[in-house]
């Protein structure tokens, strides 16, 4: 059996195909880079700094009120999450007229970001729902209003299987 000389021919388009593979697969890895990330975590990192004075006294205001606030998440049979806020203040009395909100935060995408709307279900408790939550790891975020002021924030991490 007699083989073919290798010609440049061959060696040229043996190069081709190599590179073309090459240049074809690190093409697909960064349009499936770019489709999949989710962007930046805070638009303004400028302007999250000046703020940052603020979030540290509202900690403290907060702190002082020593304000008892227990939340409570559950799957529902549906693939939905119920939330429950129960709030009450430094004397252990219910704390009401505030206005909660919630928020399921994925940790890795913030595109998947759920808002719970929440409402006062009975003196001091605050309940809402949130529809079709993908099951693993979110942060839970609490925040309490008060005539257009935030006197509450948490932020928990909690596994919804």
């Amino acid at each position: 059996m007699a083989s073919k000389p290798l010609t440049g021919t061959k060696v040229f388009l043996m190069l081709v195909a190599f590179f073309g593979v090459v240049i074809g697969v690190n093409v697909t890895m960064m349009k499936l880079a770019i489709a999949t990330l989710p962007g930046t975590d805070v638009d303004s990192p400028y302007a999250a700094g000046l703020t940052y004075d603020r979030e540290i006294s509202a900690a403290h205001d907060q702190a002082a009120r020593q304000w008892q606030v227990n939340a409570h998440i559950e799957r529902r049979a549906d693939g939905g999450a119920a939330l429950q806020v129960e709030a009450r203040d430094a004397a252990g009395r219910p704390v009401t007229g505030l206005k909660f909100g919630g928020r399921l935060e994925r940790p890795t995408d913030k595109r998947a970001d759920l808002a719970v709307e929440l409402t006062e279900a009975g003196i001091g408790i605050y309940r809402g729902n949130a529809a079709t939550v993908a099951p693993g790891q979110w942060d839970l975020v609490i925040e309490g209003e008060a005539r257009g002021t935030r006197v509450f924030l948490s932020r928990n991490r909690v596994i919804l299987n």
